[in-house]
């Protein structure tokens, strides 16, 4: 496979993932906010007053990266689903609960924790073609985010380590 930038890619087999497209007809339709996703706060609100969005579909700024960010996964989506009937309750919280997914391909599991859509260095520990390894995603040397491979204690360290930053950050 070429590669845009002119690199091969040698393989048997190449699966490619191309992504997903919110569907966003109703919030345009209702005047709500959207860029790539349903744009809310960190309460899960809409710029319409009083309607939350959770899930896939909602695109919410990330304490962490500071990126505003969109995760198709049902995790994330469980606990933004909780955080946003809190706030139609009346509650105020805010969700910053750190994205995190995992992925079985045959008997390949990877781990993904974090985010970074855009970064300027990967750091890899490990071997990635002897299925062992973490690759750190890092943006002006602060790790954004974590894909690892057969390392799910590195997985949950790095979750943790998000999650104590920025709880520091609020103290």
């Amino acid at each position: 496979m070429t590669l845009k930038g002119g690199g091969i890619l040698e393989g048997d087999f190449v699966v490619a993932g191309i992504g997903a497209r919110p569907r966003v007809d109703l919030a345009v339709k209702a005047g709500i906010a959207v860029d790539r996703g349903t744009v809310v706060n960190s309460r899960l609100e809409t710029s319409v007053k009083g309607v939350f969005a959770a899930g896939d579909i909602a695109r919410w700024p990330d304490p962490h990266s500071g990126d505003s960010v969109r995760v198709d996964h049902w995790i994330v989506a469980e606990r933004q689903g909780q955080t946003a009937a809190l706030n139609m309750m009346g509650h105020r919280e805010k969700f910053a609960a750190v994205p995190f997914f995992w992925s079985q391909h045959y008997e390949v599991p990877i781990n993904y924790v974090g985010h970074a859509e855009h970064w300027d260095q990967i750091a890899i520990e490990g071997d990635i073609a002897g299925k062992d390894c973490v690759l750190r995603f890092k943006r002006d040397e602060r790790t954004l985010a974590i894909a690892s491979i057969f390392r799910d204690h590195e997985s949950l360290q790095a979750e943790l380590s998000m999650e104590r930053e920025l709880a520091s950050r609020e103290v």
